[in-house]
């Protein structure tokens, strides 16, 4: 069986990445479930697993990763780290022709690396298989609760980045207090399920769009809606799933109700920029918009949240916006003005718990056909460039790396 080697590599990006695909106990399990790979680690001072956690396990903290066979990180390598000849995985962030990493992936067809992204490994339906969406809702949920409670002096927790990991958070969540204030969350997917567990936790009561947008309540709730639930077909009709995703142009919102009763918004929803915005900048004037706090977790600037227009980030996480003005002013600035949280790197605020459910996930849905065998062909599937070129299914990016 031939020996392979496998190195997670650190991240280069900045601001740098906690996160890491394999947590140290994660790479002890890979060992005894492969017994031909090893497993190095190179040198980092900014993992959310320090070097010395890995070496209590023995496994080997290096510098040089020249003799690794596979080279595994999270967020794109930087271009003068790349090693030619290697096959890689991370988020590269080029499926959609992002302009900023066009270099990156000329630079791997020139070095003839094997590029496999991990958000193009689905299964055989389509579904991604790996992916950090749960985390994303559990933080930015978390997120809107503390900006809310910022926002009205209600209570105080620390930030999401300053607990140890899930259980620290779920612990800082029971200082929670809320008025009988109405919360809306959008989606369906992992980001939503995310935002839900972390809504649950505070014990807030989940109730139907029905009785959210005609009843009053003494406790606060929480609805959550899908694309179904305010989205109608514009020649009439039932509302058909498959379409809505192919043709979201045929449909329009009827998200506005919602407007009118929600305190605090938590968007969750994939957003096609063909599809309707939940609402609009108009709407946003209007004397009826109660909505004062608004924690976009999927961060579409410009997109399904008019407000939205720019993420900000972990150490500068809040800025207010003025619908009057269509203005970006500083954070709790002004009573009627809405606060927008709009991280576009929530996971990282929990590093360990996040990456230990990523590793989970690539343990038990990667490594093999990655290292043996790919029945189902998800290795081929996730496979963007190889030998020098793009793969069948990434032909599409011709243009895009063309000089």
């Amino acid at each position: 069986m031939t020996k392979v080697t496998i190195g997670l590599v650190r991240e280069g990006r900045v601001p740098p990445d906690k996160r890491v695909p394999f947590t140290p106990l994660q790479v002890q399990e890979i060992l005894q479930l492969f017994p031909n790979v090893s497993v190095v680690c190179q040198h980092s001072e900014v993992r959310c697993f320090s070097d010395a956690e890995y070496a209590s396990l023995d496994i080997p903290i290096l510098n040089d990763m020249g003799k690794c066979d596979i080279l595994m990180g999270i967020k794109e390598v930087q271009i003068p780290d790349l090693i030619g000849g290697k096959t890689y995985l991370f988020f590269s962030h080029t499926l959609k022709k992002q302009p900023y990493n066009r270099k990156l992936l000329q630079e791997i067809l020139r070095k003839k690396i094997r590029l496999i992204d991990y958000e193009a490994l689905r299964d055989i339906q389509g579904n991604r298989i790996v992916a950090f969406g749960r985390y994303a809702g559990i933080v930015g949920a978390f997120n809107g609760l503390w900006t809310y409670g910022k926002r009205f002096g209600l209570f105080e927790l620390r930030r999401a980045c300053e607990c140890f990991d899930i259980n620290d958070l779920k612990l800082e969540l029971r200082k929670v207090k809320l008025p009988p204030v109405k919360i809306l969350l959008t989606g369906a997917g992992r980001v939503a399920k995310g935002a839900m567990e972390t809504l649950d936790t505070v014990g807030i009561r989940k109730v139907s769009p029905e009785d959210y947008l005609n009843k009053a309540f003494d406790y606060p709730v929480y609805v959550q809606l899908n694309s179904a639930d305010y989205h109608l077909r514009k020649e009439g009709g039932p509302f058909n799933r498959d379409e809505f995703h192919k043709y979201p142009g045929n449909y329009i919102s009827t998200f506005r109700p919602f407007t009118a009763v929600t305190d605090l918004l938590l968007a969750g929803a994939y957003w096609n920029p063909k599809a309707p915005a939940l609402f609009t900048l108009q709407d946003m004037k209007e004397k009826t918009f109660r909505i004062r706090v608004i924690a976009d977790i999927t961060c579409d600037i410009n997109g399904s949240v008019p407000s939205t227009k720019r993420a900000t980030s972990i150490v500068d996480p809040l800025y207010d916006y003025d619908p009057i003005t269509d203005k970006e002013l500083p954070p709790l600035s002004g009573k009627d003005h809405i606060t927008v949280m709009a991280i576009d790197n929530l996971p990282c605020e929990l590093p360990r718990s996040a990456s230990e459910e990523f590793g989970r996930d690539l343990i038990d849905r990667v490594l093999r056909p990655l290292l043996q065998d790919d029945p189902e062909g998800v290795i081929a599937r996730g496979t963007i460039a190889r030998d020098g070129k793009l793969t069948p299914h990434f032909d599409y990016l011709k243009d895009y790396v063309a000089e």
